[in-house]
C-alpha cells in the first residue's frame, strides 16, 4: 500500500513511510497520517535521525497512552538508563526541568504550585486587554493600506499571544523585542554543530533575562504571573529556581507559539474552505465552537512530547517492549474517522466533544483557557475588522517552516491582502461606532 510521503518522484510504501516518520511533509501530513491510520492504532517506526519509536494514530488508543502511568515523562531517567530514545528539549540545563520532564509525584508537586499561580480568574481577567491588544495590531495591518501585501504571522498571528504572555508574567515593555528575537533562534531546528551553537547562544540570553526578570520580581513583586509563581506554596513547599525558570520557560512557549501556529492554520483551514469562512462570516457566534473544529482539524502540536516505556505496555492490540519511546500522534488521531463522521472535512457547526489538541490526563495542557480565549478574539476580530481579506499567494504554496514538525508545527509565513477595514471594537467586542465629521 502506498503512503502519502513522496521521494525520488515516485510514492513510497507505508513501510518506507513508517521507517522515515520524521521526515514526512510538514505542510502536508495528513494524507500520510491517513493512510498509516488505516494501517492500525500502533507501528513501530523510525525518526529522521534513526532512532527507533513506536507511533500512535488512532484515537481510543493515543488517549489511552497520554494516560497510562506506565508511559513515562522522565526524559531524564530514560537517558540515564541507556535506553535508545532522543532526547527533547532545549540547549542547556536551565530548561531541563519541569511540568513535561516528570512523572508523578514531582508533576503533581509542580503542577499543583503552577496551578494556583495560573488560575482561571487570572486568565479570564485578560479578556478585555486581550481584546485591545488584537484591535491595536490588526489597526496596524489596516494602517498599511487594503491592497497592501501584510505577513499575518509577523503582523498579527505572533504578536498578540507573544504580547499577552509577556503582560501576564510581567516582562517589562523594553524587553520584550529582545526576549521574542532570542526565543525565534532558540525554537529553530538544530541539524547542525553551528545551528546548534546558536541556539544555545540564544538559549544563554534568554536564561540570563528570566533571571533578571525573577530577580526584579523578588525585589519588587508585582501583580503578575512571575511574582505569583515566586510566592506560589503548598504548605512548606515551592518551586526552586531551576524549576522557576523553567516554569516560566514553558509558559511563554506554550502561551505565544502554539497560539501564534493556531491562529495562522485556523485562518488557511478558513481559505481553503470557503463555504466555512461564509458560515462563520454570517453568524460570528459561532467563533467559539469553530476554535474547537481549529484545533481539532490542525492542532498546532501534532505529537505529544517525550515518552517512554517503563515496562511492557500493550496498546491496541499491540505490545510495546519496555525501554521504547513511544510518539503519540494526536493530529492523526484527530481525524479517525471512528470518532468522527468525515474527518477530513472542516465543519465549524460540528460538535466536537473531546479532542487531543492539548492532550489528556494528567498532562494536559494547563494554558488550554488562555489559548481558547486568544483563539476566538484573534480569530474574531480578525474576520469582522476585514471582511474581504484574502490570501497574497495560492494556499499550496504555503509552508509550514515553523517549529519542528513532530511537537510544533506552524507557518513561517502567512501572506495576505487585507483588504478595506471596518472599524475596530470597544472593549466589550461590539464594533465600535463610526466616527462622523
Amino acid at each position: 500500500m502506498s503512503g502519502g510521503l513522496r521521494g525520488g518522484g515516485r510514492p513510497v510504501t507505508t513501510t518506507e513511510a513508517l521507517e522515515s516518520w520524521g521526515s514526512f511533509d510538514i505542510s502536508d501530513p495528513f494524507p500520510l497520517f491517513a493512510e498509516v491510520r488505516k494501517l492500525g492504532a500502533v507501528h513501530r517506526a523510525s525518526l529522521a535521525d534513526g532512532h527507533d519509536a513506536w507511533l500512535v494514530v488512532r484515537f481510543e488508543e493515543a488517549m489511552a497512552a497520554l494516560n497510562d502511568p506506565r508511559l513515562s515523562k522522565d526524559m531524564h531517567a530514560a537517558l540515564a538508563s541507556g535506553s535508545n530514545v532522543v532526547a527533547e528539549g532545549l540547549p542547556g540545563p536551565e530548561f531541563a526541568r519541569h511540568m513535561l520532564t516528570v512523572d508523578p509525584p514531582d508533576h503533581t508537586r509542580l503542577r499543583r504550585l503552577v496551578a494556583a499561580a495560573f488560575s482561571p480568574r487570572r486568565v479570564e481577567a485578560l479578556r478585555p486587554r486581550v481584546r485591545s491588544i488584537a484591535e491595536d495590531l490588526l489597526d496596524e495591518v489596516a494602517a498599511s493600506g487594503p491592497e497592501s501585501r501584510v505577513d499575518l504571522v509577523s503582523a498579527f498571528a505572533f504578536p498578540l499571544p507573544f504580547t499577552v504572555i509577556c503582560e501576564l508574567l510581567g516582562v517589562p515593555q523594553t524587553e520584550r523585542a529582545r526576549l521574542g528575537q532570542q526565543f525565534s533562534k532558540l525554537l529553530v531546528p538544530t541539524s547542525t554543530e553551528e545551528e546548534y551553537a546558536q541556539a544555545k547562544k540564544a538559549s544563554d540570553a534568554v536564561v540570563a533575562m528570566l533571571k533578571a526578570l525573577v530577580a526584579a520580581k523578588e525585589a519588587d513583586p508585582g501583580d503578575d504571573l512571575v511574582s505569583a509563581l515566586i510566592s506560589a506554596r503548598d504548605g512548606d513547599d515551592r518551586l526552586n529556581s531551576q524549576e522557576l525558570l523553567s516554569t516560566i520557560f514553558q509558559l511563554m512557549v506554550a502561551g505565544h507559539d502554539t497560539t501564534a501556529s493556531l491562529i495562522g492554520n485556523s485562518v488557511v483551514a478558513l481559505f481553503r474552505n470557503p463555504e466555512q469562512l461564509s458560515k462563520l462570516r454570517s453568524d460570528p457566534a459561532k467563533i467559539r465552537a469553530a476554535v474547537e473544529e481549529f484545533l481539532r482539524y490542525d492542532a498546532p502540536v501534532p505529537h505529544a512530547t517525550f515518552r517512554y516505556t517503563v515496562e511492557p505496555v500493550t496498546i491496541g492490540g499491540v505490545t510495546i517492549p519496555a525501554g521504547s519511546q513511544v510518539i503519540i500522534c494526536m493530529a492523526a488521531a484527530n481525524r479517525d474517522s471512528d470518532r468522527y463522521a468525515n474527518p477530513e472535512s472542516l465543519d465549524v457547526d460540528r460538535v466536537v466533544g473531546r479532542h487531543l489538541a492539548f492532550g489528556y490526563g494528567i498532562h494536559h495542557c494547563l494554558g488550554a483557557p488562555l489559548a481558547r480565549m486568544e483563539g476566538e478574539i484573534a480569530l474574531g476580530s480578525l474576520l469582522r475588522r476585514f471582511p474581504e481579506l484574502a490570501l497574497a499567494i495560492p494556499s499550496e504554496h504555503l509552508r509550514w517552516a515553523h517549529g519542528d514538525g513532530l511537537v510544533l508545527r506552524g507557518l513561517s509565513e502567512l501572506p495576505v491582502i487585507p483588504g478595506p477595514a471596518l472599524p475596530r471594537a470597544d472593549a466589550a467586542g461590539a464594533p465600535a461606532a463610526e466616527s462622523r465629521p
